[in-house]
């Protein structure tokens, strides 16, 4: 089995590489070969011993994804994208890495598949960010996609295409929309959702941290555990019940910023919880303001996905993986 992670440098790229090492398989079948794919060369994984490609590359740059498609890996975790807050932020980049990129890739999978019989799996990361207020209590399977920012349109754009390249055989894709990921590990970056993690995980260690939106302000959200679980289940599922419906919401948590702090205090106390300043910021206001804040995914539970289910166990997950197991 060759598994191919195109951006495999950022947070959740290295924890699926990780856990995939970890594994030593796919599905049941044993990973001989691996290549990671980013705008910088990823790391190499402790423990592979098997045939591992390291690759600096911009999937957006002419003859970048035909250089990749040649290879024939045999599942592509593609979560390569540059994040909303830079996406509104650079009308051009974004339209140029997180949709002209895609396309590029699908369409090199398309041309190699016309040489030599190929059909992989292309496992797509979307976001929930494809979807725009205003929101039912609940979002379901069947809302319609209004996105109300640049990064929630080429994602939607790009789960289009998905859909028509499995649908004419090209691939046989699925695509995720995952819930914000939190806690983040590492520093922050330029996502408008960044504050989600920011709260919680610098408290944890002492530091202080800004919170740009009112306690009110309720979201999606989902571990970076999950997150790499997501992946690997998509990458191995029947996808025959999905038909043409390539794409589906991820499971996940809804809580207010209220619910996250009072998470973090019941967690870490009253002085983790005194780091946090308030400081609004309009611009990541107004992007929030616009994102989904609760979902019922019964399509992607019904095939298995899982994620946790109370703020606590988010930031358990964050001491276990990235603190040690304890503070």
């Amino acid at each position: 089995m060759h598994v191919m992670i195109i951006g495999a440098a950022g947070m959740v790229g290295r924890k699926l590489t990780a856990r995939l090492v970890a594994d030593g398989a796919l599905g049941g079948q044993p990973l001989s070969a691996l290549s990671l794919i980013d705008v910088v060369q990823p790391d190499a994984p402790d423990g592979f011993a098997g045939t591992l490609v390291r690759q600096a590359a911009d999937l957006s740059s002419p003859g970048v994804a035909e250089a990749l498609a040649t290879a024939r890996p045999d599942a592509i975790f593609h979560l390569a994208a540059i994040v909303s807050g830079e996406a509104e932020a650079d009308f051009d980049k974004g339209y140029l890495i997180n949709l002209d990129g895609t396309r590029f890739l699908f369409d090199a999978i398309r041309a190699e598949g016309g040489r030599a019989p190929y059909n992989p799996r292309v496992v797509f990361t979307s976001s929930i960010a494809i979807f725009g207020a205003p929101f039912p209590p609940a979002i379901s399977d069947d809302y319609h996609h209004t996105p109300q920012t640049s990064y929630g349109t080429q994602k939607a754009i790009c789960e289009l295409l998905l859909a028509d390249y499995s649908r004419r055989g090209i691939f046989d894709g699925v695509g995720i929309r995952l819930p914000t990921i939190c806690v983040r590990p590492g520093a922050p970056n330029k996502a408008a959702s960044g504050f989600f993690s920011n709260i919680l995980r610098e408290p944890l260690v002492g530091l202080p941290a800004i919170l740009p939106v009112p306690d009110t302000v309720r979201h999606w959200h989902a571990s970076p555990r999950s997150a790499v679980g997501f992946l690997l289940h998509a990458a191995t599922l029947d996808t025959a019940p999905l038909a043409q419906r390539r794409n589906l919401s991820m499971p996940g948590l809804s809580a207010t910023v209220a619910e996250q702090i009072e998470a973090l205090r019941r967690v870490a106390g009253q002085k983790a919880v005194d780091l946090i300043k308030v400081q609004p910021d309009e611009t990541i206001g107004k992007i929030v303001a616009g994102w989904p804040e609760n979902f019922d995914p019964q399509r992607a539970i019904a095939l298995g996905f899982t994620a946790e289910t109370t703020f606590d166990e988010i930031i358990q997950v964050h001491i276990d993986d990235e603190l040690g197991g304890s503070l």
